[in-house]
């Protein structure tokens, strides 16, 4: 084993040999984010000699050890975390050492069951976060310990001055303390937690059936989408039937509402981006990285790819993929990769609806570092975005729970519908977003590129397992906490459907899950008023419920206004309300153009502007997409239709390449001692 590790990783070990700086002083007054931050692991470094490669001492180089402790000291973490995150060694290989030279015994869990341990199911959670498991074994307690951090350090010391200790400690990777969590009956424990723990929590903020007796709990589910379903049934189809014009003028004044506070937050001047000085590696918190993955064995590696060129130290990287059961392409993909040290591959229980949200809360629970992104399988995110989401913390307060990247459309020029996608998200992310997030109220967020602080994500309950668009819904349940949510200055590359039928199913979903959110916040809507106060109720029914409506309603006044019309030109007179509706369609036809137009020339794309010409047929796509999630809202209102990704033409776009030689000489100093690590 010694061998092995000497002579197969000599790339390695010489990568790091080469970046063996001390570590530098932290500046006076530095206002970065110190390692303290962090709520998942053991705060204070322990000072001293790196005991804990004590056991490595006639296992590899003198040098390669010299290096690591000096590494070790310059990012603020234990030695073997630098050699095991870099590849040197591996966990178990570096375990088996360290039992060697403490007599620690290490735990495998090839014969525990959930009986042995005594620690009650909704504490589970904490051991996945702490790496730290009590269990029972011939009669007496232990602790199972999956170092991290300076906890191999720390043991070290911990048992040269009390030898006793050997036999109430036991050693354990990281995998296998995270496998038997998620195996058995401690994986239905976790499975439960991913689906319910919301619901359990907040019951009035989950979109979930009701929790009562089995008997009724399909019955009160049922009813409750009815009603929603009804009501907005009602409020769409009512103008053309009964007081065609005060209805119809209602649901016109709703949509210039919509139209209104879009234009106004698009009009906002772009603040001011502040550059606060770079944060230097032992001053950074560890930072976790999550993707839920299904289906998406074409699309891992680019993303493992994309995630490996981020500009963070690797020890303080930490990456979590979540698949399903039953995806065994993906898993086969991510094997064939071969060993990824920073990486780890959760697979999601069975236990509740299959959806993004209940798998992002599997890996909650493993998620060790102070802040979370979430990615998507298709994303690109610029190699800074980690560092920039940082920034964005650091200068824009406290209760700053949220920072939302720019996503953009990579294969626009795939169809008519991509570059339709691209217009349409340049404004949204690029010119909306912004401008709401400067007027302080809650953010409709996007499903990927969103980065938290994991302990208010942890706070608010997660995301809802039971809401198929879980960002916007996570968005104002972080405004009804008192947290707000602002964007920063980073793009992530993403991929649009190129063909209707995989559209249709994506924006109905979106469409849903709007439809779920708007009814699961306007349950009691005083209490709503109450959380998130005048300007997060005004917004969630101006922006949620706005562009469900307008989707909605489009064909209804339409098709109302030109029947009015034509009764007009036949000697009847035309309506009061005709002009209003006309104003309103073409209002927003008008908003939609200009955004677009002004997202497209911040990007310096404006001579793809053309295709906003198509507004009208799009939104017509619109509506037949809203139309769909009505009727799901009833029928099926937790299938989450996947969206198929891979399927563009375009690899890359000559954009993304320039933005990533622009910014390889920026990360390079980080990621050089770690040049030989490629998948």
């Amino acid at each position: 084993m010694a061998g092995r590790n000497r002579v197969g990783n000599g790339g390695r070990a010489d990568a790091l040999c080469r970046a063996a700086p001390e570590r530098p002083p932290r500046p006076p007054g530095f206002d970065g984010i110190p390692a303290s931050s962090n709520d998942n692991w053991l705060d204070d470094p322990e000072p001293g000699p790196a005991i804990e490669l004590d056991c490595l001492r006639h296992i590899l180089a003198p040098a390669l050890l010299r290096a690591a402790e000096a590494r070790g000291r310059e990012v603020d973490t234990g030695a073997d975390q630098v050699l095991i995150r870099s590849g040197v060694i591996g966990e178990e290989a570096y375990l088996q050492a360290l039992s060697f030279q403490t007599d620690l015994a290490i735990e495998t869990f090839a014969e525990v069951s959930r009986s042995d341990c005594p620690l009650p199911d909704r504490y589970l959670s904490s051991a996945a976060q702490h790496g730290l498991l009590p269990l029972r074994q011939r009669g007496k307690l232990v602790w199972i310990v999956a170092p991290r951090g300076f906890t191999a350090r720390r043991l070290c010391r911990m048992v040269a001055a009390y030898p006793s200790l050997c036999d109430r400690i036991l050693l354990a990777s990281r995998r296998n303390l995270h496998q038997f969590l998620l195996r058995q009956e401690a994986g239905d424990v976790l499975g439960r937690t991913a689906a319910n723990a919301l619901p359990r929590r907040f019951p009035a903020l989950s979109a979930a059936p009701v929790a009562d007796d089995d008997t009724s709990r399909g019955l009160r589910t049922m009813r409750r989408l009815a009603q929603t379903a009804l009501l907005s049934a009602v409020m769409t189809l009512t103008p053309t039937i009964v007081a065609p014009d005060i209805w119809s003028s209602v649901l016109a004044l709703w949509f210039l509402a919509f139209i209104g506070l879009r234009l106004a937050a698009s009009l906002m001047p772009p603040r001011p981006v502040r550059r606060p000085p770079r944060i230097p590696d032992h001053g950074l918190p560890v930072y976790t990285v999550i993707a839920a993955l299904y289906r998406e064995a074409s699309s891992v590696a680019s993303l493992l790819k994309a995630i490996e060129a981020l500009d963070y130290p690797r020890e303080k990287l930490d990456v979590i993929i979540v698949i399903e059961l039953d995806d065994l392409e993906t898993r086969a993909a991510l094997a064939r990769l071969g060993p990824m040290p920073h990486v780890q591959v959760l697979l999601a229980p069975a236990e509740g609806p299959r959806t993004k949200p209940k798998a992002l809360n599997c890996a909650l629970p493993f998620a060790r570092g102070s802040f979370t992104a979430v990615f998507d399988a298709e994303d690109c995110p610029e190699p800074g975005q980690l560092r920039a989401a940082l920034d964005a913390f650091r200068t824009q307060g406290a209760d700053v729970a949220c920072a939302q990247a720019s996503l953009c459309i990579e294969n626009q020029s795939d169809s008519w519908l991509s570059r339709m996608f691209a217009a349409e998200y340049a404004g949204q992310f690029d010119v909306f977003l912004p401008g709401l997030a400067s007027f302080g109220v809650p953010l409709p967020l996007g499903g990927s590129s969103n980065h938290f602080r994991t302990a208010v994500l942890r706070e608010v309950g997660g995301w809802d397992a039971y809401n198929v668009t879980e960002d916007a819904d996570l968005g104002f349940r972080l405004a009804r906490f008192g947290y707000r949510s602002t964007t920063f200055a980073s793009t992530t590359l993403e991929e649009a459907p190129a063909r209707f039928g995989g559209w249709l199913r994506q924006r109905s979903r979106w469409m849903k899950g709007w439809m779920q959110t708007w009814s699961v916040h306007m349950r009691r809507p005083r209490q709503l008023w109450k959380d998130a106060g005048a300007k997060g109720f005004l917004t969630l029914n101006a922006i949620i419920g706005g562009n469900v409506l307008t989707a909605l309603t489009f064909p209804v006044l339409v098709i109302d206004m030109a029947w009015r019309s034509l009764e007009g030109a036949g000697g009847g007179g035309f309506s009061a309300v005709t002009p209003l509706h006309l104003t309103t369609i073409a209002a927003g036809f008008a908003s939609t153009i200009v955004v677009g137009l002004m997202g497209l020339a911040r990007r310096g794309q404006l001579r793809q502007g053309w295709i906003l010409a198509l507004t009208p047929i799009y939104w017509a796509c619109l509506s037949i997409a809203a139309w769909r999630a009505l009727y799901q809202l009833l029928s099926e209102p937790y299938r989450w239709e996947k969206t198929e990704h891979g399927l563009s033409s375009q690899i890359r776009s000559a954009a993304a390449s320039q933005t990533l030689e622009r910014d390889e000489e920026t990360c390079g100093a980080v990621f050089r001692p770690h040049s030989a690590l490629k998948y």
